[in-house]
C-alpha cells in the first residue's frame, strides 16, 4: 500500500522547472524576492553613489528620535554608533537587495531586511494610519523571502545547496534559500 505525502500537491515543494507551463507560484516566489531586492539594493546604492559610505542622515535621524516607541535607544545609537550606521545602512541595503536579486544567502540577508524593517517600523511609530503600514508590509515581504526559502527558486542557492562544503554542513541551509 503507498501512501501520497500532501506535499506532492504543493507547489512550493516540486521541481522548479524553467517553462511557461510550469509552477507558477515558483515564479511568483522569485519575482518577489528579485523586485523586493532590487527595493533594498536601489535603496542602498542610491546612497552610496551620494554620500559613499557617509551616510550622515541616518545618524542624525536617529538623534532627533526622541519621542518613539523605541524611547532613547535610537538617539544613543545615533550619538554612538555613527561609525557603523553611517558606512552600514548604505553598505548592508545594498548588499542584503544583491544578494536578493540572485537568489544567494536569501534568508541570511531577508534576515538583515527584517532587522532594517523592524526599526524603521517600530522607530517610525508615527503609525497615522494604523500599524500597517509601508514598514511593516516591508518586514512581511523578508519574511515571506525566509518562510518560503525564495532563494531556492530560480536562485542561486539552489546550486550552492548541492555543494559539497553544504551537504557536509546542513546547517548551512538556514542561511540559503
Amino acid at each position: 500500500m503507498t501512501t501520497m505525502s500532501y506535499q506532492s500537491s504543493n507547489p512550493l515543494v516540486d521541481e522548479v522547472e524553467f517553462a511557461l507551463d510550469g509552477p507558477w507560484a515558483a515564479y511568483w516566489i522569485a519575482f518577489l524576492r528579485v523586485v523586493t531586492g532590487w527595493w533594498f539594493f536601489h535603496a542602498g546604492i542610491t546612497k552610496i553613489i551620494e554620500n559613499g559610505l557617509s551616510f550622515t542622515y541616518g545618524t542624525a535621524y536617529m538623534q532627533d528620535m526622541t519621542g518613539t516607541a523605541l524611547g532613547g535607544l535610537p538617539v544613543w545609537m545615533g550619538n554612538n554608533l555613527a561609525w557603523l550606521i553611517e558606512p552600514g545602512v548604505p553598505l548592508f541595503e545594498t548588499l542584503i537587495g544583491l544578494a536578493l536579486m540572485v537568489g544567494a544567502f536569501t534568508r541570511l540577508a531577508a534576515f538583515g531586511g527584517v532587522i532594517f524593517m523592524v526599526l524603521f517600523w517600530v522607530g517610525n511609530a508615527g503609525f497615522g494610519n494604523g500599524v500597517v503600514n509601508s514598514d511593516l508590509m516591508g518586514l512581511l515581504l523578508f519574511m515571506t523571502m525566509i518562510m518560503l526559502a525564495a532563494g531556492r527558486y530560480y536562485g542561486l542557492d539552489a546550486v550552492i545547496e548541492k555543494l559539497d562544503v553544504v551537504e557536509q554542513h546542513p546547517k548551512l541551509r538556514y542561511l540559503l534559500g
